[in-house]
């Protein structure tokens, strides 16, 4: 594989916090500068573009030479204003690349002429990026299927921006990606994946421009050769776990190639993920919050001490053994874990340490416990002493009967119907479940493992799933850093697809 010094630009649509162009710019040509650099990166919510604007600045000074600043900063010693008047230049210029616009025929005309602007007279890049997966999810479409504007919901559709950008620039080659349930999805009758490859495809004739010839090959990343269609779209879904990532993540990834390239891409390489144990396990321990109570080392104690008390801990569950026993071999409610924001215990993972490491922090962000309810702590607490026995999360037919929730589909969830797995323990020898954004909501399907811990994994830990670097800093408040981590594109495998793209521009005849 040919690699030349050159850096090529990435227009990053729907950027999130920025998890596909942090792969993309973490790719290096030895001691040279990053193989990509992001000229442009639109995003429209409001925290991950501040999330998406700091990374842009921290970017701008170089691997590993970030100011003192940027780390005071994440650890809460500066403010933002302290931080931007260190640094006024830099900071201008990321606010330059990183946008807060919202996509769509109100701001076309202006994103045209910004890209433009930036592209100039420049050949190769890359488009980069997705729309918005809320109406194309399994989990959307269910709780939107009663609604009768399902049907023209305008989040099907925002795909049209991204051809028309497209069609607008005509990038020499474009990565594409969106969730699995896709490839199920439908409108009006029709298979949405159908529709979108044929727009791909041709995507001049897709925005009603007529058809002047501009055409893309679309490939996959997980199997060779060009896609034709009638084939199985399924060949565009990728497996994150296949690939090192620590996390059961299925997305689409659709790379297209401009029609007259005559260049195909490689494909991912696989290589066994790391567990959670060695990319989470190293981090300082934590008790969970108290929530609807006095939250206190003390008072935590007390609840899971109380948990002997219960008819639950005494009972049997039915199978061969009790929970009692369980409770006893991996419980100690002695512990003081304190739930705290910062720690400067730095620890690193047993593996790909010098991906998520960063010898200058020395500060761990993002690592504080979330607060759960007295009877969700006992929930926790069995569903983890279960998993460590057994080596499986719980399904509600496994819970003692006095702790199961009082909610309407319980009954459903307990007879194996739906929802039977409302509590799900993210095992420790395993690569993780995948993380989304519904881990903004509660902390039900995140569970740790470690049952003397008795909570849900935070930001961090979540983070780290993602394979973002630990001087990766979210802005906002908590629910809005899980919803920004469990919306990213894990920014290890962006960083494998890079290696992928720059080899394609690389063999681009000048």
């Amino acid at each position: 594989m040919r690699v030349t010094k050159i850096s090529y630009p990435i227009v990053d649509l729907f950027a999130g916090p920025g998890g596909l162009g942090e792969g993309f710019s973490a790719l290096h040509n030895g001691n040279a500068p990053s193989s990509f650099h992001s000229i442009v990166s639109i995003e429209h919510n409001e925290f991950a573009h501040k999330t998406l604007t700091l990374r842009h600045f921290f970017r701008l000074f170089g691997k590993g030479k970030a100011p003192k600043e940027y780390y005071e900063y994440i650890s809460g010693e500066i403010t933002k204003e302290e931080l931007i008047a260190a640094h006024p230049e830099q900071w201008k210029k990321a606010e330059g690349s990183a946008l807060c616009i919202s996509l769509g025929p109100e701001n076309h005309d202006a994103v045209q002429k910004i890209i433009n602007a930036r592209l100039g007279s420049t050949k190769k890049w890359a488009l980069i990026g997705g729309p918005p997966c809320q109406a194309y999810s399994l989990v959307g479409r269910s709780r939107m299927s009663g609604s009768p504007e399902f049907e023209d919901d305008k989040r099907h559709f925002l795909y049209r921006e991204y051809l028309k950008i497209i069609v607008d620039h005509k990038p020499p080659v474009f990565v594409m990606e969106n969730v699995k349930g896709l490839l199920s999805a439908s409108v009006k009758g029709e298979p949405v994946i159908q529709k979108i490859l044929r727009d791909l495809t041709h995507p001049k004739s897709a925005v009603g421009k007529g058809d002047n010839g501009l055409a893309y090959r679309l490939y996959s990343l997980s199997e060779k050769g060009e896609f034709s269609m009638g084939a199985d779209p399924a060949s565009f879904l990728v497996k994150a776990e296949e690939y090192g990532i620590p996390q059961a993540r299925h997305r689409i990834f659709i790379v297209g190639i401009r029609d007259d390239i005559k260049v195909a891409p490689e494909i991912l390489r696989k290589r066994e993920s790391p567990s959670v144990r060695a990319i989470i396990g190293g981090l300082p321990r934590l008790r969970s919050g108290v929530t609807k109570d006095e939250d206190s080392a003390e008072r935590w104690q007390q609840i899971v001490r109380s948990a002997s008390t219960t008819p639950w801990y005494r009972m049997s569950t039915g199978s061969d053994y009790a929970v009692s026993e369980i409770m006893e071999k991996y419980v100690s409610p002695t512990s003081r874990l304190p739930s705290q924001k910062f720690s400067k215990r730095y620890a690193m993972p047993e593996t790909m340490t010098s991906w998520y490491g960063d010898d200058r922090l020395m500060t761990l962000t993002h690592h504080d416990a979330r607060a759960h309810m007295r009877d969700d702590l006992y929930r926790y607490l069995f569903a983890a002493c279960y998993a460590k026995t057994f080596g499986i999360s719980p399904v509600l037919a496994d819970f003692p009967t006095l702790l199961l929730p009082n909610h309407k589909n319980v009954k459903i969830g307990v007879s194996g119907k739906m929802f039977n797995d409302r509590f799900r323990v993210q095992l420790a020898d395993k690569p993780s479940t995948t993380v989304t954004s519904h881990i903004s909501k509660d902390g039900h399907y995140f569970i740790h493992y470690d049952p003397s811990q008795c909570r849900s994994l935070t930001v961090r830990e979540a983070a780290r799933l993602q394979t973002f670097p630990d001087n990766y800093f979210f802005e906002g408040p908590r629910t809005e850093q899980y919803h920004q981590v469990g919306n990213a594109v894990p920014a290890y495998l962006a960083l494998k697809i890079a290696i992928i793209v720059r080899d394609v521009l690389e063999r681009i005849k000048d």
